[in-house]
């Protein structure tokens, strides 16, 4: 008991209050005695307590009131707190360096003890008595109830300070580095040190570095201090999480600044070298202050990573450590993850810039080999376009032009295909789904200005560009096969690697690698057929509407055609383009025989219209679509001219004769008024109407349709043309229904808010005012389709109710006089209709007559 109370005492006076170490050689027999009655384990454990209480009512509360400010604050204060520039690192700084000193002090009385335990169990070994083993786990337990004391009274501010420190700090290295760019043309690196010379070596201290990094020694210095003082009180994991989240944020917000919004520039190496020039510099110097640096060659660093078994060097680092090169990999992959999600989540507006946009569509490709989430690319591309593209407010030509686009940039992303069949499906499905997606899909595929968004010469259409592509991808196949040795080939073997789980097992690899654009637009359609029909319509539409014989452009787009879909698909379209050939030469030669005819000079009088300005063009009806016909009395001048034109092409191409089609067609008129000249090109039909008022000013609708041999609600309509241009006014006639139209002669006779230029000036017809020439696709569809109706009906009579590939396939067995040769999408449009004329309905995917 008396050897307790003097080991008490001299405790307390060692370790509370002023503290006294040299009670050490009073303390060591007042050990021994207690040890030699078996009490060690008492000693040790009131000893440790003794410093808890100490530590903790002393070193431990001072230490975290100075963060109380900040930990009791609001948010808003908070934020305050932040923006000084010196906070938190003097608070830190004066904390760490109080509760050092506390610890400091604490550790050499641990020594003491120790060293009083130890001394008693030397003796004991030599006099081979049984003694407890206590003073080797001392100094442990004692680093252990530092921690915990610290840990357990942590405030949950903390982590959030430390992060904030870090981040400024970093800030500060980065803003370092930025000036050291803008001031000089070295490389940035050249802050920390050159990039032969290592700025910080294992062997070297961090504060004999050159004077051009005096600045970022001292900032790294200082940081590498909090890290280390953190670790000696058990904050090891703690400080590990704030720093490199702090890294990580900055990693983050340079990616971003870097990326923005400009995809014309590449982005990924930018990054990469970033990570050099300042978190991996930081790291290394950091590490190396630490003494965490491990060389390779030291053989201090146990297993390697497989990854890491092949350093390269790095600018003013030389050969990175094993911890370094970890670090490298984590931050790279961060770096690749972040421009990943950043490109995807405006891979949208990547692709609608696209080819300008190539840069970062490389970008992405780079950082989705390096991540392996292809299927993130997949499902956020598919989600912007359904809520930005596939939607009522776009137009189908958009739609197509932006499927284009897609397909080209995600070729470049991903050769094989595979991700471009998923994106592409609700694409097409979409599409499906709108009437005009294959009249759309032939103006891109002919129209020179419309296809063509994208490089490539001026003029060319999508078609010509198409084909320069499929051209460039089979000679590169073609050198893939041919051009190679058995040596490169045993290494292409090697490198060789299975298709994605997600790719389609129908289709080879083979077949999945050459993507073929013209290919994935004719399965929006469902068949080479139908979109060989519209662009037919399309050609006969455009041909007949021509005024000149100039046809180049067509003949050369129908041979890329020919191409794709097989020169017995284009012959009806072939026929039609001869047509003008023939029709240019018979015009040439017909004009030649009538000039040369005897009497026709007399004719030409009476008529007053000579035959030069007549060209027609001569079709093979057998092979051109269906034409839309409407009766229509031409002035007698214009039909004498017709006529004459037609006993001369019977004369020559007996027993051929012509079949005027007068309602088709385009004429050029010069109108002469009092005051002015007015030039037009319109259909025959307005050429009809204001052609009549040269045998008197006014006529009432009724008594012009008569003369004009059309009805009085197509008259009312077509002349609006003329009214519209100042031409014609209109006024109503005796009859309410029966309205009187004048000529115009004066200017003055116009209203004011009709006055039209008074110039020369040339009107031509816009497309809206002219009515199509030829049946449509639609149209010719529903009068082929309508020798089936009697069919459907029955069948729906008999069964009561059937689906769409019921009836397809009830068709398909028992038409035969007509035969059924329709696909099911055209027997859907057809059905469609049925329902529309209220003669069918449809509940549930089953038609059923409508009753």
């Amino acid at each position: 008991l008396d050897s307790w109370a003097r080991f008490c005492a001299l405790s307390g006076e060692l370790v509370g209050g002023a503290g006294d170490l040299s009670v050490g050689p009073r303390l060591a027999p007042v050990v021994a005695d207690l040890c030699a009655r078996g009490l060690a384990t008492l000693v040790r454990d009131y000893f440790l307590h003794n410093l808890e209480e100490t530590f903790r009512n002393n070193a431990v509360k001072m230490f975290w009131q100075k963060f109380h400010p900040y930990s009791s604050s609001s948010a808003v204060e908070r934020i305050k707190f932040c923006v000084q520039e010196s906070w938190p690192e003097d608070v830190l700084s004066a904390a760490l360096e109080d509760i050092c000193l506390e610890k400091s002090y604490q550790e050499k009385c641990v020594l003491v003890l120790a060293h009083a335990l130890q001394s008693y169990e030397e003796k004991a070994q030599n006099r081979k008595l049984k003694a407890v083993q206590c003073s080797s786990s001392l100094m442990p337990r004692y680093q252990l109830m530092v921690s915990s004391v610290l840990l357990t009274t942590l405030p949950l501010s903390f982590p959030e300070i430390l992060n904030v420190y870090f981040k400024k700090k970093l800030e500060e290295l980065n803003t370092m580095v930025d000036a050291s760019d803008e001031n000089d043309q070295l490389a940035s690196h050249e802050l920390f040190g050159r990039s032969n010379v290592s700025a910080w070596d294992s062997k070297m201290d961090i504060d004999s570095q050159e004077t051009v990094i005096s600045e970022s020694c001292t900032l790294v210095k200082n940081i590498g201090k909090v890290v280390r003082d953190f670790r000696c009180l058990g904050f090891t994991s703690m400080t590990e999480d704030s720093y490199s989240s702090a890294i990580i944020w900055l990693l983050k917000s340079k990616v971003y600044e870097l990326a923005g919004d400009d995809y014309r520039i590449p982005v990924l190496g930018s990054v990469n070298k970033w990570i050099q020039v300042v978190p991996l510099q930081f790291l290394h110097a950091l590490l190396t202050y630490l003494g965490d640096s491990v060389d390779y060659d030291s053989g201090l660093s146990g297993l390697k990573s497989p990854l890491a078994s092949r350093p390269s060097s790095f600018p003013g680092i030389g050969v990175p450590s094993e911890a370094l090169l970890r670090w490298h990999m984590r931050l790279e992959y961060f770096a690749y993850e972040t421009l990943q999600d950043l490109r995807i989540g405006k891979l949208f507006e990547i692709i609608v810039d696209y080819p300008e946009s190539s840069p970062a569509i490389e970008d992405l490709k780079q950082c989705l080999e390096y991540t392996g989430q292809h299927s993130k690319l997949v499902d956020s591309f598919i989600s912007s376009l359904r809520y930005r593209l596939l939607t009522a407010g776009a137009s189908t030509n958009d739609i197509l032009h932006q499927y284009v686009s897609t397909i080209k940039a995600l070729r470049s992303i991903d050769p094989t295909g595979v991700f471009l069949e998923a994106v592409g499906e609700p694409i097409r499905d979409y599409l499906r789904g709108r009437k005009d997606t294959i009249k759309c899909i032939v103006t891109m595929l002919t129209d020179g200005s419309g296809g063509n968004t994208s490089g490539g010469n001026a003029g060319d259409n999508l078609l010509e560009e198409l084909n320069r592509d499929a051209e460039n991808q089979e000679n590169a196949d073609y050198d893939d096969h041919t051009n190679i040795d058995e040596k490169q080939a045993w290494l292409n073997s090697e490198s060789w690697e299975p298709d994605p789980v997600e790719a389609d097992p129908l289709k080879g690899s083979r077949s999945r690698r050459k993507i073929d654009i013209l290919g994935l637009m004719v399965s929006i359609i469902g068949s080479k057929d139908q979109l060989v029909n519209e662009y037919r319509v399309m050609l006969a539409e455009k041909l007949l509407s021509k005024s000149d014989f100039d046809i180049d452009s067509d003949i050369r787009t129908l041979e890329l055609l020919k191409i794709h879909f097989g020169e017995s698909s284009m012959q009806k379209c072939e026929i039609m383009l001869n047509d003008l050939i023939d029709s240019k030469r018979t015009n040439s030669n017909i004009k030649t025989s009538l000039l040369n005819a005897p009497g026709t000079v007399a004719g030409q009088e009476e008529a007053e219209i000579s035959h030069d300005v007549l060209d027609a063009t001569i079709i093979s009806s057998n092979f051109w679509p269906p034409i839309q016909t409407e009766d229509l009395a031409v002035p007698a001048s214009v039909d004498k001219l017709l006529s004459d034109f037609a006993q001369r092409f019977h004369q020559i191409k007996t027993p051929r004769k012509l079949l005027w089609k007068k309602n088709l067609g385009t004429v050029k008129l010069e109108l002469q008024f009092e005051d002015r000249s007015m030039q037009f090109t319109v259909v025959p039909v307005q050429a009809a109407i204001i052609m009549r008022f040269q045998e008197k000013p006014s006529w009432t609708s009724k008594a012009l349709a008569t003369e004009i041999g059309i009805p009085v609600d197509s008259l009312n309509r077509r002349i609006g043309f003329w009214t519209s241009k100042g031409v014609l006014t209109e006024s109503v006639g005796p009859d309410a229904d029966d309205h009187i139209f004048t000529i115009v002669d004066s200017m003055s006779d116009v209203n004011k808010n009709s006055i039209v230029n008074e110039s020369c000036e040339a009107f031509q017809m816009n497309e809206d005012e002219g009515e199509s020439s030829v049946a449509s696709v639609e149209e010719q569809l529903k009068k082929e389709m309508t020798v089936y109706e009697k069919f459907i009906i029955g069948m729906l009579t008999n069964f009561g109710n059937m689906t769409l590939d019921k009836i397809h396939n009830t068709l398909k067995m028992f038409c035969a006089e007509p035969s059924y040769d329709k696909s099911l999408q055209q027997l859907q449009s057809f059905l469609s209709g049925l329902v529309s004329d209220e003669k069918l309905e449809m509940r549930d995917g089953l038609y059923l007559l409508k009753k």
